[in-house]
């Protein structure tokens, strides 16, 4: 383990739902050890637990129905003491979330600049107009044809993959040091799903940003992660360095994830224009 601290140590997380017949375990005694500047791949079916687990590192679980024990680390701070104000500063700003579905992140009857601004100047002590010059540079940043223009535009006025672009530069634009992401490519074309990975390695490269990212597609895992955890039912059952998990995988159901997994085809078309 060395001195350096995690940028994101998750320990003995349980995570269990409410049921009229008691508890039901969702996740059980999952450990994660998130390395600065490193990108660790969460890899499981649906249905696994991939997506829980996100919820309850962001803490976004009702606690009325779903109950979440555990230790949280990030960069040493407990995260499951903080009340819900606390957890809300720390989103966003320290810990930045990109989601499967980006047509959630946006509501529908404001404007992107309007939420791209709001969501600067709630972290942040910038006037509206630095709020605005950060977004633009943020989508600048992005490859994000004509930001200004942009700027005035509704969600529904923008693809899948330019939403998906944009929620990327919001959640970036505070240069958080953790991002979760959670299937960030899942809704996107190839096309698409390329260039949301060449972002996330840019940032990864540029801003020494450490990412969770969770996918059920261990092709867009193998891409980018240095270390890889396999989730089954709720319970993390093998955890690897990327080529020794694709190389020599230990459990007979990594084995056929990796089997399963799609042509390759997109990750030689990564290799040449990532790496």
């Amino acid at each position: 383990m060395g001195h350096q601290q995690n940028a994101l140590h998750v320990k003995d997380l349980n995570v269990a739902v409410k049921t009229p017949k008691g508890m039901l375990p969702l996740v059980q005694n999952l450990h994660l050890e998130l390395k600065p500047g490193k990108i660790l791949g969460l890899a499981g079916e649906s249905g696994s637990g991939k997506t829980v687990t996100c919820m309850a590192l962001l803490q976004l679980l009702n606690p009325k129905t779903m109950s979440v024990k555990g230790s949280i680390q990030l960069h040493g701070r407990e995260l499951t003491d903080l009340n819900q104000k606390k957890m809300r500063s720390v989103l966003g700003r320290d810990i930045g979330f990109i989601m499967q579905n980006p047509m959630n992140a946006f509501t529908p009857v404001y404007t992107i600049g309007n939420q791209f601004v709001e969501t600067i100047r709630s972290h942040t002590v910038l006037t509206k107009k630095q709020a605005v010059d950060l977004a633009i540079t943020s989508m600048e940043k992005m490859n994000l044809p004509e930001p200004s223009k942009l700027m005035k535009k509704y969600p529904f006025q923008l693809s899948g993959g330019m939403l998906q672009r944009v929620m990327i530069a919001i959640s970036m634009c505070l240069r958080p040091s953790v991002v979760i992401a959670d299937e960030p490519t899942t809704a996107l074309d190839v096309t698409n799903q390329l260039q949301v990975l060449r972002e996330l390695d840019r940032l990864r490269t540029e801003c020494g940003t450490s990412i969770l990212l969770i996918s059920h597609d261990l092709g867009v895992i193998s891409e980018l992660a240095d270390d890889v955890a396999v989730m089954r039912n709720g319970r993390i059952i093998e955890t690897a360095d990327v080529f020794q998990l694709f190389d020599h995988p230990k459990q007979e159901y990594t084995k056929q994830l990796l089997q399963a997994r799609p042509a390759l085809l997109l990750n030689d078309q990564l290799k040449r224009r990532v790496i």
